[in-house]
């Protein structure tokens, strides 16, 4: 785990998250148990199923009494939303923030963004 990326808990939930957003963990399949978490990453268990719990709060997790964690449906969907708005608040309002602040308007923003997926 990289202690530079916050908490442990959290950076296990983000794990997750990201195997649920590609697809490499698909809704309704189960998910790791705390157990192969920690093993994998050589923390404690408590500390992995603090991250999978937070995934149960947030509704991403369901538990079956007995059997372990699954994947919620619609948890993707979720994750989707929750993850562009995340982006729209980090990325895409500074961004025009600063091109407010340079006096480019939003098509040629627009244009800019074009001429860069070409680049690719």
């Amino acid at each position: 785990m990289n202690e530079d990326a916050g908490p442990i808990f959290r950076q296990v939930a983000t794990q997750i998250e990201n195997a649920i957003v590609d697809g490499s963990l698909p809704e309704e399949t189960q998910a790791p148990s705390s157990n192969e978490l920690a093993v994998f990453h050589r923390i404690n268990p408590a500390t992995a199923a603090k991250g999978l719990n937070q995934l149960v709060t947030d509704g991403v997790l369901y538990k079956r009494r007995g059997v372990g964690m699954f994947v919620a449906t619609g948890a993707r969907d979720q994750l989707l939303k929750r993850r562009r708005s995340e982006f729209a608040e980090q990325y895409v309002r500074p961004l025009m923030a600063e091109a407010q602040k340079l006096g480019i308007p939003a098509h040629e923003l627009t244009d800019m963004i074009d001429t860069w997926e070409d680049r690719r």
